[in-house]
């Protein structure tokens, strides 16, 4: 089996034997309104990250990852904030330590971008994380979905889909894996907690 990385998030090693390949790029898709920025907050206390907010601040992102009640590392909080993002992603991915991670958050203003542009990130992209042996994560709100997300789809190696229900007076939380070339796919959705950290949901397990 290929070397994996661990993600930091306990539930998701186990559920993939270990973490996920060097180089690997993952889709991470949820509801704006849900609890799904945890997630990537946690994944920050693996090893170094950078972590590139197109959406909000990087004063307002510090503070979130600071605040956050699980356990965070220390990222590197950059804020795409021009009107060429994708040349401005590339630039700061350029100076990724050896082993980082990478966190877009929100691919959306990406996805937005011309399609030939946006194809040939991608490629770039996936090219950057295996010469760095890192993980990227890339946060793709579902709702007003930009028409680049099939290709966001296309070029990734996983895709983690976060679906947040209301089942009686219960919020909860299921993450699946539809898409997984690294094998060992997990084939059933994983009952999250998203309050204090994240963490299998056994409130309702009977076996």
């Amino acid at each position: 089996m290929v070397d994996r990385l661990e993600t930091g998030i306990d539930v998701l090693d186990r559920k993939l034997d270990g973490g996920l390949p060097p180089g690997c790029l993952v889709a991470y898709t949820a509801a704006p309104a849900s609890q799904s920025e945890l997630l990537l907050y946690e994944l920050t206390a693996a090893r170094g990250t950078l972590y590139l907010s197109t959406e909000r601040s990087e004063e307002t992102v510090r503070h979130a990852v600071e605040s956050s009640p699980s356990d965070v590392g220390n990222p590197t909080i950059r804020h795409v904030s021009s009107d060429t993002p994708i040349e401005e992603t590339m630039q700061l991915i350029g100076a990724l330590p050896d082993g980082a991670n990478l966190i877009i958050d929100t691919m959306n203003v990406l996805e937005r971008t011309d399609t030939d542009e946006f194809i040939s990130f991608l490629d770039d992209l996936k090219t950057q994380m295996l010469d760095k042996n890192g993980i990227a994560v890339l946060h793709c709100l579902r709702g007003d979905v930009p028409a680049n997300r099939t290709r966001t789809y296309h070029a990734v190696d996983a895709v983690f889909d976060l679906q947040t229900a209301v089942s009686g007076a219960e919020l909860e939380n299921h993450l699946t894996i539809p898409k997984f070339r690294g094998g060992g796919q997990p084939t059933k959705a994983i009952k999250l907690e998203l309050v204090e950290e994240v963490a299998i949901d056994t409130s309702r397990d009977i076996a």
